[in-house]
């Protein structure tokens, strides 16, 4: 079944562009041009992908990320930013909201591309990978449907959250740097910073709470290791 991406932008060309280059690689579309038509379209359509631009009418892209990490229904949308606004402030709002990537136009049709379908093989386990469940105390990782569970009740951690404590749990007493983190689980063709890490970690530790964020001990100057004890 082709995988649906919903493109949100409120430039109809930049929205036309999108939706030809991607169905050309087999992928469904569905497209909003402003932030609130987003949020209706992906409660109904749910996408494997959304590709959200930031200067939106009605609701800007920061809104609507947030109403939809909001909803249980979409709080699991993997959701890259696709956005002119290249501060490192903007950068790191939107992945404080969750954002799984954030892209600055202008950006190749090739290397957008390259982006999504990196996106989804990161969605599949791989096969020499282990896929069964990690627990760990009254914390369990289950890789086959993307859930973690605290003391038997699930948090909601985006696409790129699961990715990083997944990557560290199955890594336990190993001190993994922030550039491996970047190169392990970020595309090539797009620029982060190890700032973009530090934020990722430090949502996760939020949502794992004050009993179980100290699973993720910092190494100050180097970066981060799962404690499995």
């Amino acid at each position: 079944m082709a995988k649906k991406i919903l493109i949100v932008d409120d430039e109809k060309d930049i929205r036309d562009l999108l939706e030809f280059n991607l169905e050309a690689e087999g992928y469904k579309t569905h497209k909003a041009q402003d932030g609130e038509e987003a949020l209706k379209k992906a409660a109904d359509k749910k996408p494997d992908l959304i590709l959200l631009d930031i200067m939106l009418p009605k609701k800007d892209g920061f809104e609507v990320l947030r109403e939809l990490r909001a909803s249980r229904e979409t709080s699991d949308i993997p959701v890259i930013f696709l956005t002119a606004k290249d501060s490192e402030i903007d950068e790191v709002v939107g992945l404080e909201l969750g954002a799984d990537d954030y892209i600055i136009k202008p950006i190749s049709i090739r290397k957008l591309l390259a982006r999504v379908k990196k996106s989804f093989r990161k969605a599949q386990p791989q096969v020499n990978e282990i896929v069964e469940r990690l627990e760990f105390g009254d914390l369990s990782i289950d890789p086959s449907s993307y859930q973690v569970n605290v003391e038997n009740t699930e948090i909601m951690l985006t696409k790129k959250e699961f990715e990083i404590l997944l990557f560290l749990a199955r890594r336990p007493g190993r001190v993994i740097t922030r550039r491996i983190l970047l190169d392990e689980l970020w595309d090539d063709n797009v620029v982060v910073i190890d700032r973009t890490v530090d934020v990722h970690i430090r949502k996760i530790r939020e949502k794992l709470g004050p009993r179980y964020q100290d699973y993720i001990e910092t190494i100050k100057g180097v970066g981060y290791r799962f404690k499995s004890e």
